[in-house]
């Protein structure tokens, strides 16, 4: 099977790790991190302040990108984290208990969760020669951590969030993980969860690109947007999502 995306030709695929080939913000993610013993918390409740908390780290992230914040660093995402729970909370937790569940989040130990979509995806692109690898503002050692509980080699990893090398959404980090792969960047297509910091970010880095909206966050995307990876190849083949306008204007 050949890849295409359009009119390219695709000979790798890279992926964001967090909520697109291993949960991260789900309910029972945060139920364990903040409260294993109970309350349970409200899955409507919890998937609502995910989605607002999506956005505004959507929004931090292309802010640093094109030069309105500074780049988004391990602490900005160490900040994102304490504002989702906050947002989860419904009020500003203590700094120590914050601090506490965050470190949680980025090394958890509670329950298992796999996407059965991802188990049935990888498989069929390595036995076409697919060339696969991920890239993630997640510290290395949290996204290696993740990978093994899900089941996944940690030699995925192509460029993680520690420094001092660039990191995503950094047009350098894309094309530097292509390069790893040996495939050319515009035969490289990147699949993310957040439309400006992840799709539009990797768009101008040259790669084909999908948006995988597996909360319904960015409902007026038409084009290259799918929610099930199930779809991977029909999406791809359709175009990706490079052009597509969820909103006018920047964030």
């Amino acid at each position: 099977m050949t890849l295409r995306c359009g009119s390219r030709e695709v000979e790798a695929v890279l992926f964001d790790l967090d909520d697109v080939l291993v949960p991260f913000h789900t309910t029972t993610m945060w139920q364990w991190a903040w409260h294993p013993q109970g309350p349970l918390l409200g899955e409507r409740r919890v998937h609502a302040a995910i989605r607002r908390s999506l956005k505004a780290w959507d929004r931090r992230r292309w802010q640093g990108l094109t030069g309105k914040q500074p780049p988004a660093d391990l602490a900005a995402l160490r900040q994102h984290l304490a504002d989702t729970l906050a947002a989860v909370a419904g009020h500003p937790l203590p700094t120590e208990e914050s601090e506490a569940v965050v470190r949680r989040m980025l090394r958890p130990a509670g329950q298992v969760e796999h996407y059965a979509d991802v188990s049935a995806l990888l498989p069929r692109l390595r036995a076409n020669a697919i060339r696969v690898g991920v890239v993630t503002p997640l510290p290395a050692e949290s996204a290696r951590w993740l990978l093994h509980r899900g089941g996944f080699p940690e030699t995925l990893l192509l460029s993680s969030g520690d420094p001092p090398g660039p990191s995503v959404p950094d047009r350098a980090a894309f094309r530097s993980a292509a390069e790893k792969l040996g495939a050319p960047v515009e035969r490289t297509a990147f699949v993310g969860d957040l439309f400006w910091s992840d799709v539009r970010a990797a768009a101008r880095a040259d790669l084909a690109v999908l948006l995988l909206d597996r909360y319904d966050t960015w409902p007026k995307v038409q084009g290259g947007r799918l929610t099930t990876l199930d779809a991977f190849e029909t999406t791809l083949a359709a175009g990706d999502a490079s052009g597509a306008a969820e909103e006018t204007g920047d964030p």
